[in-house]
């Protein structure tokens, strides 16, 4: 293994089904509800954007805008020198109205905001235009990896020496219209679940969730830093036999660890009984490791592994795994290194890998 510059994520912000809008507190209230789909606790707004340009924002630009700022000042820093992010499906809410519109107005007389709006990057350029950053800017839309390459990039300019501050984030957001034809295809619960029983049930289907998360990821430590992000990797394939084991092993080494070095694992496990078996797997290869997870408290979307990385962050900086997140429990010991692994429909797989700063 070649020794690689460390980065530190130096800030936090979050807007999501949990009330995070404050860092210090961590889970200290949760959410719960009888339902098949989660929506954001959103703060006030006019905190952080101007009410002129507010009432142009669609719902999604106004989570990503406010979570981006929570995160900014958290780690107090005004101008990143990069903004990058990544998210599944883009601004819904914007996308539905344009189509509505185009398709009753029979193509004709069309307002432009909805369509300027729908577009994927509209959240990471409306945070550079109020920033007034010019600096490289950057979306990915890779389905369930594009937090995952968002932060893959992050790490590429950061150690390059490219930036020496990143703004990277993850963000999607869940309408009526997208949450019936997933619903179809049967990713959902058809009837409403106890959420945080969620994953003790076993039928078929998860809970749908929506959120944006922010991080302030820097070349620099600084008494501010939550982790160290060590590493990211993604593979696109169907885990069977023991085809996990091997990735996994292969990434620890590669990582400059062992399996026992693992002190707590945060998983996607969402309670789809048909998506369970790679994160048993990974759980049986860990058996030193705590087990922890996060879509009962998020639901579950595309770029949900923001929400997976901000719990581990905390779980790190404040030494504190909160009882509601814990699956599997571990012998005591110090949260040193922490390894976030997730995947969506066993197809988009990620390793995120934190360690103590």
């Amino acid at each position: 293994m070649t020794s690689m510059k460390p980065i530190y994520i130096n800030g936090l912000g979050s807007v999501s089904p949990q009330d995070m809008a404050n860092s210090s507190r961590f889970l200290s209230e949760v959410k719960r509800s009888q339902s098949n789909r989660l929506a954001c606790i959103e703060p006030n707004y006019r905190e952080f954007i101007s009410p002129d340009i507010l009432r142009r924002m669609g719902r999604l630009i106004k989570m990503g805008v406010a979570s981006s700022r929570i995160c900014l000042e958290d780690a107090g820093c005004m101008m990143p020198d990069a903004i990058i992010t990544g998210t599944g499906l883009g601004c819904l809410e914007d996308t539905e109205k344009f189509l509505t519109t185009l398709v009753r107005n029979r193509e004709e007389l069309l307002t432009p905001t909805s369509f300027i709006q729908s577009t994927h990057n509209t959240v990471s350029a409306q945070i550079a235009l109020l920033l007034k950053c010019h600096n490289y800017n950057f979306t990915y839309v890779h389905r369930g990896w594009s937090f995952e390459s968002a932060l893959i990039d992050s790490l590429i300019q950061l150690r390059n020496g490219q930036a020496s501050t990143v703004l990277a984030g993850g963000m999607d957001e869940l309408t009526n219209v997208s949450f019936a034809i997933t619903q179809r295809l049967g990713h959902w619960r058809r009837k409403p679940v106890e959420t945080l029983e969620l994953l003790k049930s076993t039928d078929r289907g998860s809970i749908a969730g929506e959120g944006s998360a922010f991080f302030l990821l820097s070349s620099s430590q600084s008494p501010r830093s939550y982790a160290e992000l060590a590493e990211v990797y993604t593979f696109n394939r169907k885990t069977s036999g023991k085809a996990l084991q091997t990735i996994l092993l292969d990434f620890l080494e590669r990582s400059g660890i062992k399996p026992g070095d693992i002190d707590l694992a945060v998983c996607g496990i969402n309670g789809d009984t048909s998506s369970a078996r790679p994160y048993k797997e990974l759980a049986d290869n860990l058996k030193n490791a705590g087990i922890a997870a996060w879509k009962h408290l998020s639901g579950e979307y595309q770029t949900s592994s923001s929400f997976g990385l901000w719990m581990a962050s905390m779980i790190m900086k404040h030494q504190l795994l909160p009882e509601v997140a814990v699956i599997r429990k571990s012998e005591e010991r110090p949260f040193n290194t922490i390894l976030l692994y997730n995947h969506y429909l066993d197809l988009n797989h990620s390793f995120i890998l934190i360690r103590k700063p």
